[in-house]
């Protein structure tokens, strides 16, 4: 790929008065990428090639003093080294420190997508390891946080009787001394191995991983000692080039995105969790759906579904997973808004359900996979 010659073009919005947004787009051209005066480079490589370009500038919305503007700056793609971290500090390393400019959007020549390749498995590979073909997936959570993995074993053994296609640890389960990493996942797979034997069901135990580099690929042997083919990972959490680097490492694990920590970044959401995850590896991606627990709207979880499913060169679509609050009377709904390329995480309310948990279970799967759309 011939790196030098093509751009990247980093889209922010920056809260500024219409005086200074010119020089302030300039000032941000050249932060995130050369960092020090133009008049001072004499190479006439450095400034034809690397220095940042302003493409445009549009004022969206005036206020009472300052207005919201949308500015397109071009950056060298050779300056990321095609590395996930890197990628992140030339769009928005420095510029992020500015509390009035997000990060919207992220336009990618095409040799730039196709060097870090996007999801290994996708929709259609966590379709597979379900049996799910051409309808929505399923999705729970294990939880509460303190439980030994014998009792988590047994939650994720009744929501496979249930017919759940995932079943996935909370976020927040690690390798805490109440619950093992190395007791906990041979344990819930087996319960889920179980459970299908019994029913004839293809349910999927997804571990949580975290920790550093070398945690992430020792938790990686574990679960596939387990059985297990499909992981969870927060990639906010656990640093963007690790999450890249296990995805690159373990092609045969499908990904499983969480959103943790991706709200303290002031990049868009539908740019981060939808194309910069499925950028990176993620083959799904969890977020959490409008009138949850969380305050997105309706117009930004349609936005980030599009984004992770739009035709993108040969990247292979990433599932989205509406999650946050939900529950079954919102299954109908969720389906028609988001059609049947996608996975539904209901976690607490079946949860609630104590000794019927198999019996909701099953009554989401029904409403799943019986769902005449609109």
């Amino acid at each position: 790929m011939p790196q030098a010659a093509s751009r990247i073009t980093a889209v922010y919005r920056i809260r500024s008065d219409a005086a200074s947004i010119e020089a302030r787009a300039q000032a941000i051209a050249v932060e995130q990428s050369v960092e020090m005066p133009v008049a001072a480079i004499a190479d006439r490589s450095v400034l034809d090639g690397i220095v940042g370009r302003v493409d445009g500038i549009a004022e969206l919305h005036s206020g009472g003093g300052d207005g919201l503007f949308e500015v397109r700056i071009a950056l060298a793609a050779a300056t990321t080294g095609l590395e996930a971290g890197q990628l992140m500090n030339m769009l928005f390393g420095n510029t992020s420190l500015h509390d009035d400019v997000v990060l919207h959007d992220v336009l990618f020549p095409e040799a730039v997508a196709a060097a870090f390749g996007g999801p290994n498995h996708g929709l259609e590979g966590l379709r597979a390891r379900a049996g799910a073909a051409g309808r929505a997936m399923t999705c729970t959570a294990l939880k509460p946080q303190g439980l030994p993995p014998a009792a988590l074993a047994g939650l994720a053994g009744r929501f496979a009787r249930g017919g759940l296609d995932f079943v996935k640890d909370d976020h927040g389960l690690a390798d805490q001394a109440y619950s093992p990493f190395a007791e906990r996942v041979p344990a819930c797979a087996d319960a889920v191995r179980a459970a299908n034997a019994a029913t004839g069901g293809r349910t999927r135990y997804v571990p949580s991983l975290s920790g550093d580099l070398d945690a992430l690929r020792r938790q990686v042997a574990i679960a596939r000692d387990a059985g297990v083919d499909t992981v969870l990972v927060a990639p906010m959490v656990v640093g963007l080039p690790a999450f890249r680097a296990l995805v690159r490492e373990a092609a045969d694990m499908a990904v499983l995105a969480h959103p943790a920590l991706g709200g303290a970044a002031r990049i868009a959401l539908p740019l981060l969790f939808g194309r910069l995850f499925r950028l990176f590896g993620a083959d799904a991606t969890i977020f959490p759906n409008h009138g949850g627990r969380f305050g997105y709207t309706a117009e930004t979880c349609r936005a980030l579904a599009d984004a992770a499913r739009a035709p993108w060169g040969d990247l292979r679509p990433c599932v989205p997973v509406p999650a946050g609050g939900m529950a079954l009377d919102r299954v109908g709904e969720m389906l028609d808004g988001y059609g049947a390329d996608t996975m539904l995480l209901i976690g607490g309310s079946l949860l609630a359900a104590g000794d019927r948990l198999v019996d909701a279970a099953a009554a989401f799967t029904t409403s799943v996979c019986n769902h005449v759309y609109r």
